[in-house]
């Protein structure tokens, strides 16, 4: 099925199983596409991004689950604090899924990793179907969900073409100036990755 995702600017995609067929005007594709489901969301559609640090938050990092938030709060936890938890390989999995569905929550659609040596971690991951890039060193800047929030310059996906993967992300902004000033943490609406929306906010 083909489903048209189109934005409040008029910009739109034209999506079809794991690729997009067609980018433009949104009244352009609706006449090129008669028969397409029209998703419309609110704000502006964009490439989403890429999380320079995936290493540092999802297997250096333990995303309490929200029964602990009493005894643990909510924020990861690392270094000393994360070494207390002598995590076993259940808690890692169950924090990298965690771990992922925040970072989509902020519309990371990759995230740059150093090869996971928790295999409990790889294969959480895996499962979620979030986009692992190979990072060969450590980036610098300060390791943040928000990936405009960690001193450092936001790496963003390429434009998404006709044929690339249909991987993007919404944010309920009026442009990319005001996305840059409020950042991720409570304007991304959605998070398609491969096709599949994988977060949208209620």
């Amino acid at each position: 099925m083909l489903t048209i995702h189109a934005d409040s600017r008029g910009h739109a995609l034209a999506v079809r199983g794991e690729r997009i067929e067609a980018a433009g005007p949104l009244a352009e594709l609706s006449a090129g596409h008669p028969h397409a489901r029209v998703r419309t969301w609110p704000g502006i559609l964009t490439p989403g991004f890429v999380n320079l640090h995936g290493t540092e938050l999802l297997e250096r990092a333990y995303h309490p689950d929200p029964r602990e938030a009493d005894t643990l709060g909510t924020e990861p936890l690392t270094g000393d604090a994360l070494r207390a938890l002598a995590l076993d390989d259940a808690r890692w999995g169950a924090s990298a899924r965690r771990g992922v569905q925040r970072m989509l929550a902020h519309g990371t659609v990759a995230a740059a990793c150093e090869p996971f040596r928790i295999r409990a971690v790889q294969d959480a991951v895996r499962r979620t179907g979030l986009t692992v890039l190979p990072r060969p060193h450590h980036p610098g800047g300060t390791p943040s969900l928000d990936p405009l929030a960690s001193d450092l310059p936001p790496e963003v996906p390429p434009a998404r073409t006709p044929g690339s993967a249909a991987c993007f992300a919404v944010f309920d902004v009026q442009d990319e100036t005001e996305l840059t000033e409020r950042g991720t943490t409570a304007t991304c609406v959605a998070t398609v990755i491969a096709g599949r929306l994988l977060f949208r906010r209620r």
